[in-house]
């Protein structure tokens, strides 16, 4: 983790306490979670359900924050995963039930088969061969409805798995979904970024990481409140990836931070897409979607670095990190890359012997 991250996580947990502490609430991981969720602003609903209740002047307690974090952050993956592991069971029990009724059955077939092939070596009447010829048919006719019967159930069987197959694919995909942009959320890009690490060491293909930061998103936010500032959230998030290709992953790394994976793509390449993606979002003009108000353009800062074979998933995010850093101390509004980092220094090492 940078210094910066570290900073921006550190105060979003000193918020957290802070809301504790003025609201009296037992300070319980389940309400820091609470807190620091909505201290960070990654749940649009969450922080609207909040400042409503700061605004209603009604008192907090552990009950409210109880049901806030039922509502918003108690994981419902656990119950739908749950749900579809009952209807697999299920489905799989009834198969076995038809499947040992077809075998109960068989196995009274074939002894009725033997009792009548044993039955035909004597010499029977005419009534005596029609009784075996009228119980073979019956026994064949329900040896038949149960085989009828299992096709019939592995038939559902098989429509039920196709159905349950969807949903698991469902769930695991919106697991891996920022809910208010519909990008990737972090766990996603965790993920993502790992796999394309291993790509690059295995391939010795290049691989870029890029970092986006909106800039005075707090202060925009603030003035023009947290609807507005999810707008622009979600037209960030849409420019992002629609600017990207391929293999290429766009997530929503925290609050008004995004971040773009670029396998098979080297620094100068990374660098030309982070400079398209600025323009694109400084060319966007914002609406107040209530009033039709302008209200201005929005620009962001970029942070590239690109992997080295030495690199683990924390070093590369760290030198991201740094360039987005300068990015930011630079004025804002641009694309700062880590060969320009290793100018700034050579130049400063210069001065420094210089002086």
């Amino acid at each position: 983790m940078s210094d910066q991250e570290f900073m921006r996580a550190l105060g979003y947990a000193n918020a957290a306490f802070d809301l504790l502490k003025r609201s009296a609430i037992p300070p319980y991981p389940q309400f820091y979670e609470l807190l620091y969720t909505y201290a960070t602003g990654v749940n649009p609903s969450l922080n609207n359900r909040i400042n409503a209740i700061f605004r209603s002047g009604i008192s907090p307690s552990s009950d409210l924050a109880e049901a806030l974090y039922n509502e918003f952050l108690k994981s419902d993956m656990n119950d739908r995963m749950s749900s579809v592991s009952e209807r697999m069971h299920a489905r799989i029990e009834s198969v076995h039930e038809a499947i040992d009724a077809a075998m109960t059955t068989a196995n009274a077939y074939s002894g009725s088969l033997q009792s009548a092939a044993g039955d035909l070596e004597r010499d029977l009447g005419g009534p005596a061969m029609k009784a075996l010829a009228t119980r073979l048919l019956t026994e064949t006719r329900r040896m038949q409805d149960t085989n009828r019967e299992l096709e019939r159930k592995l038939e559902a069987s098989r429509d039920d798995i196709t159905a349950l197959q969807r949903d698991l694919d469902d769930v695991r995909r919106e697991s891996m979904l920022d809910p208010l942009t519909k990008i990737a959320n972090r766990k996603s890009f965790d993920e993502g970024l790992a796999d394309a690490i291993a790509e690059a060491r295995r391939d010795g293909t290049p691989l870029c990481l890029m970092l986006v930061d909106i800039d005075h998103f707090k202060s925009f936010n603030d003035t023009y409140g947290h609807q507005t500032g999810d707008q622009v959230l979600r037209l960030v998030a849409m420019t992002l990836k629609s600017n990207i290709k391929g293999k290429d992953l766009a997530a929503r790394y925290g609050g008004e931070e995004f971040v773009a994976v670029l396998p098979s793509t080297d620094l100068k390449g990374a660098i030309i897409v982070a400079e398209n993606i600025r323009k694109a979002i400084q060319a966007k003009e914002l609406l107040k979607r209530s009033t039709n108000e302008k209200l201005g353009r929005i620009t962001a800062s970029f942070g590239v670095a690109s992997f080295k074979p030495t690199d683990n998933a924390t070093a590369l995010i760290e030198r991201a990190d740094q360039c987005l850093y300068a990015a930011k101390h630079a004025g804002r509004n641009r694309v700062v890359s880590e060969a320009e980092l290793i100018e700034i220094a050579e130049v400063s090492d210069k001065d420094v012997s210089a002086a």
